[in-house]
């Protein structure tokens, strides 16, 4: 009798060390699920390998067309085409998914919205702008863009790389011309 009571309780005991350890990884998982997306945004996701997804050329093709000089690269965490469209070198990057992130193009700085214009010119009064460079995202796809080794929200934005007093700095001005710093270099 005492061998069942004995048996009994231990087996409780599992039972209930087993129940709470499934509460827990129940608990991990959803906080890894909440932290696998950013407010929406899909988490980047690095590549693995140097060859490019074969799914990011079909989209490329489907998306772009047929362009007869493309250059790929992988880099961390894109596939990226570079080709000329229009006169213009175009950059578009792919996901870990091969779907289209958006584009890059280096643009004039006439180009920025005139308010974001007389925001740098008051901003940075004798900073010298050595280029600009538009990013132009892909509304249907959620994964971030990253620019100069930074992260960032991707929306439609001007990147300015600026030099002032020998240090070299870039800005980021949205489509309605506001104007952040965004990195020094």
């Amino acid at each position: 009798m005492k061998r069942v009571v004995v048996f009994l309780i231990a087996l409780l005991l599992v039972v209930i060390v087993i129940q709470t350890q499934g509460q827990l990884t129940s608990t991990v998982s959803k906080k890894l699920v909440t932290n696998d997306k950013k407010n929406g945004k899909e988490v980047l996701v690095k590549l693995v390998g140097s060859k490019i997804n074969d799914v990011s050329k079909a989209h490329f093709a489907k998306g772009f067309g047929k362009i007869s000089e493309v250059t790929w690269r992988r880099t961390l965490y894109f596939d990226e085409a570079t080709f000329k469209e229009g006169g213009h070198l175009i950059t578009a990057y792919y996901d870990h998914n091969g779907k289209l992130v958006g584009t890059t193009s280096k643009v004039n700085f006439e180009d920025i919205p005139i308010i974001g214009q007389k925001n740098i010119r008051q901003m940075y009064r004798y900073a010298v702008i050595k280029q600009v460079i538009f990013f132009d995202d892909n509304i249907r796809n959620d994964t971030d863009m990253v620019m100069y080794n930074i992260q960032f929200d991707d929306a439609n934005s001007f990147f300015v790389e600026l030099m002032q007093g020998g240090k070299s700095f870039v800005v980021v001005v949205n489509t309605k011309g506001k104007v952040t710093f965004f990195k020094q270099l």
